[in-house]
């Protein structure tokens, strides 16, 4: 009994010091609920790192953006991988996570590249939306404006964005507490890819003046794209991701390729160090809540498919009916009527 409980303990301890990154994802649960405007709120989710208790202390306006990110974070992830067997389910009950975050895995690799992507962005939007006194719209960019069009508006200011949420989000793998060096570098890296894919996905913005529509004067300044066109780039690094391990390259360690054969690591893939559970079966110890009773796609056959969502076991086909609005009309002036209509589906669970 009493190994069981030193194993427990230990497992918790590790747990708890690989996932500190990411506690503040915990927002979710109360952060809304708060003013952010007394700096004893920074003390509202235990175990932030000092670092980022600090900056909270330092930076109240910057919370509800914060708090904001751990809520696109946790939605966008979920949405993002509902179609395959390891769905997000890791980080439904954050700041309790499953234990494969802890590990070092690709989903490891993801959530936390996609939680440092999403800091920044929010902050970044914040800045041009005027909710943060700290800063305000992003400077004309350097590049010189087109024949078309000038520099102008109001630009998503990434540049604050990446200078406050890399503070954040890197902070606690500055500590050796948090893990060891080999976990501290990976998840670095992978913060430094999920910022990456957001500088990669800002685009030119821009809006016509002019008599009547005419277009004769345009402006035009860069914005972000949204955060499920960054979710979906983060997918395809996930899925791409490179197995590493930690050893000596010269006169220090650093994160290699496992297999010599591969290049070298580069700055813009995601990196893993343990693989993952195939997520197939119920193991609470891997993190894994297995595809029982998850929805398929008979017709499919991409990764939300019923021979691959249902890891072979078989699937149930069920109908049910769906009641609808269509027929819409709108009338003048101002209403609409619709008819009720009635639709049968047929579903498909895994066994």
């Amino acid at each position: 009994m009493k190994f069981g409980m030193d194993l427990f303990l230990v497992t918790f301890i590790v747990n708890a010091n690989c996932c500190a990154a990411i506690y503040w994802l915990g927002l979710t649960v109360k952060g809304s609920s708060v003013g952010w405007n007394q700096t004893h709120h920074c003390k509202l989710l235990d175990w932030l790192a000092p670092d980022q208790s600090q900056l909270c202390r330092r930076n109240l306006e910057l919370m509800h953006s914060i708090v904001q990110a751990a809520k696109l974070t946790k939605n966008t992830c979920q949405n993002t991988f509902n179609d395959m067997r390891w769905n997000c389910s890791s980080v439904e009950k954050a700041p309790r996570f499953t234990p494969d975050l802890a590990k070092g895995t690709r989903e490891s690799a993801f959530v936390f590249s996609l939680a440092a992507a999403l800091v920044s962005h929010s902050i970044a939007r914040a800045c041009s939306s005027g909710e943060l006194p700290s800063c305000s719209c992003a400077p004309a960019p350097a590049e010189q404006a087109g024949p078309d069009f000038i520099w102008g508006g109001c630009g998503d200011n990434l540049r604050y964005g990446l200078q406050m949420g890399s503070a954040f989000s890197d902070a606690p793998m500055r500590n050796s507490r948090s893990g060891s060096q080999a976990f501290r570098l990976m998840h670095l890296h992978n913060n430094a890819v999920g910022r990456q894919a957001l500088i990669d996905a800002q685009e030119t913005k821009c809006k016509c003046h002019g008599v009547s529509g005419s277009c004769s004067v345009k402006t035009c300044w860069k914005g972000l794209h949204d955060i499920n066109h960054i979710a979906m780039d983060l997918k395809t690094k996930y899925l791409s991701a490179t197995k590493v391990i930690h050893r000596h390259v010269g006169t220090r360690k650093q994160l290699v390729p496992r297999e010599l054969n591969v290049r070298p690591v580069r700055e813009s893939e995601l990196v893993y160090l343990v693989s993952s559970p195939d997520y197939c079966t119920h193991n609470e110890k891997h993190g894994s809540l297995g595809t029982q009773d998850r929805q398929c796609n008979k017709t499919s056959n991409d990764s939300g498919s019923c021979n691959l969502m249902c890891c072979g076991r078989g699937y149930n086909a069920y109908t049910e009916r769906i009641v609808e609005r269509c027929q819409c009309k709108y009338h003048w002036c101002c209403y609409v009527t619709c008819k009720r209509c009635e639709r049968t589906v047929e579903r498909y669970i895994c066994k």
